[in-house]
């Protein structure tokens, strides 16, 4: 299985977007508009790692994420951008970035306003996602699903895989952690099945698809910056290790969510925090 990822060039710096910490920018490209998240902004580019191998895997699973693509940045790229922490991003990201295609009029969805788009079987594979990657940022209050011409849409997974960024601290238990965090998941309440969803998603993302997904990740964001790596092979298999073993039964962070559900169930209804 090989990845079909393009590679962009990105020809005009639109628009920052002050969501969120990393400053991305609505960038335009050969292939038209883009989100672009640049590895010189201060989460790095252990962010871009974790938003490609997230969003791939999201598109091999089959749930609605935008294209994804690979966005150049050349060194004369946004010279003329007259903000100064704009221009220092900019400068530090010559090369290879990660866009997802702009969704023009997109909005945050709103569970209270919008929960009907999502039905309850896409919301527990949604959930089984999320636990699995360890991706702690599909909360009420910063949903990270877009509303766009009538459907969800997943965005922004730079928090996913957060062990990647200490791996040296990562042994069996926290390989295999069952996510505690997953109580907090947005659409926890709305799931349907899990178990159900749990041999769908199993079905969909096979070994030979992490393996590819993990392939398709470029030398250049691997090793951005000195790490444990002797190559990028080296961390190709780190990554392939640790989700292989997330994947494998018995999957504890399928039980934890079970149990959150559960538990959710049984609570009084939560207040809706504002947007991000």
């Amino acid at each position: 299985m090989t990845i079909d990822l393009p590679t962009l060039r990105a020809t005009r710096y639109v628009q920052p977007l002050h969501e969120g910490g990393s400053l991305p920018a609505v960038v335009d490209t050969d292939d038209g508009l883009y989100v672009v998240k640049f590895r010189g902004a201060g989460q790095g580019a252990l962010a871009l790692v974790a938003e490609l191998v997230a969003g791939l895997l999201a598109r091999l699973a089959g749930l609605p994420l935008p294209d994804v693509a690979l966005v150049e940045v050349s060194p004369v790229f946004g010279r003329n951008e007259p903000d100064p922490e704009i221009q220092d991003i900019l400068h530090g990201s010559h090369g290879v970035n990660v866009g997802l295609r702009y969704l023009d009029g997109a909005f945050n969805f709103d569970p209270l306003a919008a929960g009907d788009l999502v039905p309850a079987d896409l919301a527990a594979d949604l959930v089984w996602f999320d636990a699995w990657l360890t991706n702690p940022d599909r909360t009420a209050r910063n949903p990270n699903v877009l509303v766009w011409r009538g459907a969800p849409w997943l965005i922004d997974h730079g928090a996913a895989i957060y062990a990647h960024h200490d791996w040296a601290a990562v042994d069996v238990a926290r390989t295999l952690t069952p996510f505690e965090r997953i109580r907090d998941h947005l659409l926890l309440g709305a799931a349907g099945d899990l178990e159900a969803a749990d041999a769908r998603m199993i079905g969909r993302i096979s070994e030979e698809a992490i393996g590819a997904v993990v392939e398709a990740v470029p030398e250049a964001l691997l090793l951005d910056r000195p790490g444990p790596f002797a190559d990028a092979a080296a961390a190709r298999r780190r990554y392939l290790d640790y989700l292989s073993a997330r994947r494998g039964a018995p999957r504890a962070f399928l039980l934890e969510a079970i149990r959150a559900k559960a538990a959710l169930a049984g609570a009084p209804p939560r207040r809706l925090e504002a947007r991000r």
